[in-house]
């Protein structure tokens, strides 16, 4: 009889933390809307030495940062991704797949780890803007996918990181 009182107040216990998480998920997506705008770009606003006071803005691309891509911005974004994945030649797989070689390798290809089918099943080899577009949203890029990050917005970290890996491989 003590028991059943006991695990009946466990599982109240249990069903309001859960509502409590729930709704604070809720709340919060509710009051905050981030929206994903059309061009995928970093805003640089640098002020005008003219009289009026007006601002010029400079956008930059993926091209643009790939082409001027720092590899110590890259090592740096790479601290993330380190306590899953692995960049030594013939390192093990960790909780994701070791990317020693990942640009050009085909998508889902390292041998000995399981993929998730919305990898396999995608095709071709992982380029340098396949790159980017998952690194900026795995989720999007690949729906389904077992990759818990949510994605790297910033564009020079993402080319930074791009220039890293590819410092890694053949």
């Amino acid at each position: 009889m003590r028991y059943t009182s006991l695990l009946e107040k466990f599982g109240l216990a249990l069903l309001v933390f859960a509502w409590v998480v729930y709704g604070a998920n809720f709340v919060g997506d509710t009051l905050v809307h981030a929206e994903k705008g059309d061009v995928e770009a970093l805003m640089i606003v640098v002020a005008d030495d003219g009289d009026e006071g007006e601002t010029e803005v400079a956008v930059i691309d993926f091209a643009t940062a790939m082409a001027t891509a720092d590899v110590a911005v890259g090592e740096k974004a790479f601290k993330k991704c380190k306590s899953c994945h692995s960049v030594e030649q013939g390192g093990a797989h960790k909780v994701g797949p070791n990317l020693w070689d990942i640009v050009g390798r085909a998508k889902g290809g390292a041998d000995g780890f399981a993929y998730s089918s919305a990898l396999t099943g995608l095709g071709g080899d992982w380029s340098v803007d396949d790159l980017n577009a998952f690194l900026e949203s795995p989720k999007t890029y690949a729906p389904g996918n077992k990759m818990t990050y949510r994605g790297l917005s910033d564009v020079e970290q993402r080319a930074g990181l791009i220039a890293y890996l590819a410092t890694y491989g053949n």
